[in-house]
């Protein structure tokens, strides 16, 4: 694992689903569309598309949908599981790397 890199503020780091869902009625959804859809796009909503009072669908943009399928594949990858298992033991261990060491020993040469 490496350290020393800066890590994302809070507001850098991608919003969890309860901080970026909103529940809105078809009806509304029809009547402010492109509204929505610049929510979607630009602030990373997703919004809960009822009808009759239902949920009924989903919007979410294109990047957030890539990065849930990526996140669903890598989860259903058994190898990648255990390396990540034991990059957290390592970490756990206290074996990490800083970006100074890794910056001598591969831009050195």
């Amino acid at each position: 694992m490496i350290t020393g890199i800066p890590s994302l503020t809070s507001s850098q780091r991608l919003k969890s689903w309860e901080e970026v869902k909103e529940t809105l009625s078809l009806a509304h959804i029809k009547t402010h569309l492109s509204e929505v859809v610049d929510r979607v796009e630009f602030e990373h909503n997703r919004v809960i598309v009822t009808r009759n009072g239902r949920p009924a669908s989903i919007l979410m943009s294109p990047e957030d949908l890539e990065a849930l399928e990526d996140t669903l594949d890598l989860l259903s990858d058994t190898e990648a599981l255990a390396e990540i298992r034991r990059a957290r033991d390592e970490v756990a261990k206290g074996k990490t790397f800083d970006a100074e060491s890794l910056r001598a020993k591969y831009l050195a040469h």
